[in-house]
């Protein structure tokens, strides 16, 4: 028994010491920053975390862990990214083979008849936001339309960067929105409250961050500059007609992704079937480009697929900036991601088996001593384990158990804590890179984090305008039988 105590034995630590890797991290991801730029999650970024958790887990074996109690740790927290990996993994094949399939192309064909660039920004915020809040999954909004968008968007001469802050803004409102959302099951659970209350008083601080979204996209329209002619933009479309068979039915793999979205399929496997359907398409309507027909030429057809799926597909057009636009995905881009999410994971385990991330945090609530400051403070919780524990699942669990109790023992509703949490957890989930949201978006769309967080307007105002709310106390709600006295809370004697 004394054995097993012993391997549950977390270490009592000091706030100086806990605070020891996560300053060293801040300081070598500052000096990754400065050194490498866009290039700082291709390596550095990953070196970073690994050092900084060895100097976490320095600490812990001096304070009588063990390195076999730490590496179980660890092996249990990147378990925890084991779907989001599988995921990446899925959306990278998914990606090289609806364009070699022709299934992209259709979509930038026919989408850059629909889409004017007078309107690009705002539709594409508009359609992501609707597809987020019916699918609920952020994930798989930015993983089947996003991907499209983004293409649309490079073939018009837009803003990428815009693009994908555009895309991540109308993702995570869904994502906040939806009831379908496993974060808005989650939060509202954990916190104790009715789904559907919680996404009513949601709707408190979403709105107002979408709207500001809404008018930052229509500001960007209206101050675009030069975009690529319509006369480019049509050969485009010409050479797109040339190379590839187009036809309305190989809509048929994104509008099966939406269904089985909708149908709660999980998403790997939704992404799975949707990368089958959109190779088995592809083999009907696209030549072989050896040329071969018959049984060779479907042994050529799977071979193609085959290798598009695991490393990519190289468009052949003959035509630099249309094969650059179509070549691409594949299991192997999608590696660099998840070396970056196993680092974070291998930090993140580090921090909460040595006991670090417990004591920073029990330090904190010490600091709140208002109703309003409570609620910042959760708020500020959740964004900073965003940072430290690199996972927005584990951002809403630490920060709704943490918090919970002190809630309602002040007479806080717990509505409060479960919306805080959204607006501070969910939102800022993909503005850090070597979070598995940021990591995801990056890699997914093609964008590094810190050139689409600019942009992502709607996840930055949300905590914002959360924090304001606190600050003013508006539509802070009181449990039943409570009311506010200064600082602190008594119980109304009516």
């Amino acid at each position: 028994m004394a054995e097993q105590a012993d391997l549950h034995h977390v270490p009592e630590m000091r706030l100086v010491e806990a605070l020891v890797p996560i300053v060293l991290l801040i300081l070598l991801l500052a000096t990754a920053v400065a050194s490498f730029g866009d290039e700082t999650t291709g390596g550095p970024a990953q070196i970073a975390l690994i050092v900084s958790g060895m100097v976490a887990a320095a600490i812990g074996v001096r304070k009588g862990l063990t390195w076999e109690m730490l590496e179980k740790a660890v092996v249990q927290s990147v378990s925890r990214s084991a779907v989001a990996i599988l995921i990446l993994l899925s959306v990278g094949a998914l990606i090289g083979v609806w364009m070699a399939a022709g299934v992209i192309p259709t979509i930038i064909y026919y989408g850059s008849m629909v889409l004017s660039p007078a309107i690009f920004y705002v539709a594409t915020l508009l359609v992501c936001a609707i597809v987020s809040v019916v699918i609920g999954s952020s994930w798989t909004t930015a993983g089947t339309i996003g991907i499209a968008l983004i293409s649309i968007a490079s073939a018009m001469g837009l803003s990428v960067e815009i693009t994908a802050g555009a895309i991540i803004s109308g993702a995570y409102f869904g994502d906040k929105l939806s009831p379908l959302s496993d974060t808005t099951n989650l939060a509202s659970g954990l916190s104790g409250v009715d789904l559907f209350k919680h996404i009513t008083f949601l709707l408190w601080t979403t709105t107002p961050s979408f709207v500001v979204a809404l008018i930052f996209f229509s500001g960007a329209t209206l101050m675009m500059g030069d975009v690529m002619p319509e006369s480019q933009i049509e050969a485009l479309r010409q050479t797109i007609a040339d190379t590839f068979s187009l036809h309305p039915v190989l809509f048929l793999p994104m509008v099966a992704m939406f269904g089985m979205g909708v149908s709660r399929v999980p998403a790997f496997v939704a992404i799975f079937i949707s990368t089958l359907i959109g190779a088995l398409l592809g083999s009907v309507f696209q030549e072989s480009e050896t040329g071969v027909s018959g049984v060779a030429g479907a042994l050529e057809h799977t071979k193609g697929y085959w290798l598009a799926a695991a490393s990519g597909y190289q468009a052949g057009s003959g035509e630099p900036m249309l094969d650059e636009l179509l070549s691409g995905g594949g299991m192997a881009s999608m590696l660099t991601t998840i070396w970056l999410i196993v680092s974070a994971m291998f930090f993140s385990g580090m921090m909460e088996r040595t006991g670090m991330l417990q004591r920073i945090l029990v330090s904190l609530l010490l600091l709140f001593k208002r109703d309003g400051s409570l609620v910042a403070g959760a708020g500020m919780t959740a964004l900073a384990t965003n940072a430290i524990a690199s996972d927005q699942y584990l951002s809403i669990v630490l920060t709704s158990r943490m918090y919970a109790d002190e809630f309602k023992t002040r007479g806080l509703d717990p509505v409060n804590l479960s919306r805080v949490v959204e607006d501070a957890g969910t939102a800022t989930s993909p503005l850090v890179p070597w979070n598995t949201c940021g990591a995801f978006m990056a890699g997914t769309l093609g964008v590094p984090t810190l050139a689409y967080l600019p942009y992502c307007v709607f996840n930055l105002a949300s905590p914002v305008i959360s924090m304001l709310y606190a600050a003013t106390g508006f539509k802070i709600m009181k449990l039943a039988g409570y009311e506010t006295s200064g600082s602190e809370f008594q119980v109304s004697k009516n």
